[in-house]
């Protein structure tokens, strides 16, 4: 007995479920086979089919019709699986092979791109940077130490990133900047944030990873002009 059909009567979906799925997979599987598996009579499928086309086909139609919201709904990420829980959230009877196949029919395919990670590596191993914080994030005055950071945000329009700067004293942060890029400018910008927000002691020092724009020769620059030392951590 295939799987989909032990799932069935695991289920104990309703006679009708039961038809439906025997209808869609009709093409791989012989219809005897099937009702035996599913324990239902061949008489009572051909008699199901054999209903009045227009009560089915309208409900084909109102199925397809909510399929297309759910499916719209997600962003075109669902697959059949979910459509189907989301139908049965609605107080919809319908087997989950019904909702493949009437996906199929549709059209519908959901989108499910790769999940982006980001990567951090050295920019250049000859271009060494102390580690001056050594793990204590702890400052005894404000505008001393700071720590930054990169994140991405996943949005349906595509990746936004964030830089942040953060005052080691009070645990702020001091300095953000957002956009749709990750290059050396959008950190330089938090930066410049930070220097308004807090008052930057002579000597300050700037501790991140070891990501490339943080160690890039642009960067380090950036920190001299605004008189503060530059720290990375340990990959």
């Amino acid at each position: 007995m295939p799987e989909k059909s032990r799932r069935l009567l695991r289920g104990r979906e309703s006679i009708t479920a039961k038809y439906e799925l025997i209808d869609a997979e009709k093409a791989d599987y012989k219809i005897v086979d099937m009702c035996r598996w599913l324990q239902v009579s061949r008489s009572g499928f051909y008699e199901w089919r054999s209903r009045p086309m227009s009560a089915t086909a309208e409900r084909r139609e109102r199925l397809k019709a909510l399929i297309a919201v759910v499916f719209d709904d997600s962003h075109e990420t669902y697959g059949h699986r979910r459509v189907h829980a989301a139908l049965l959230r609605r107080g919809e009877e319908v087997s989950v092979e019904t909702v493949r196949l009437l996906m199929r029919e549709l059209g519908l395919v959901a989108c499910q791109p790769a999940p982006w990670r980001p990567v951090t590596t050295d920019a250049d191993e000859h271009h060494r940077i102390p580690d001056l914080v050594r793990r204590d994030f702890a400052a005894e005055a404000p505008g001393t130490k700071f720590v930054g950071d990169i994140t991405y945000i996943p949005t349906w329009e595509g990746f936004l990133y964030l830089a942040t700067v953060i005052d080691c004293f009070s645990k702020k942060v001091v300095g953000w900047a957002m956009g749709d890029h990750y290059k050396t400018s959008l950190i330089e910008a938090a930066m410049d944030m930070a220097a308004v927000n807090v008052r930057i002691a002579d000597e300050a020092i700037f501790h991140s990873d070891r990501g490339s724009n943080y160690t890039s020769g642009v960067f380090g620059e950036k920190l001299k002009r605004m008189g503060m030392r530059q720290s990375v951590g340990r990959t």
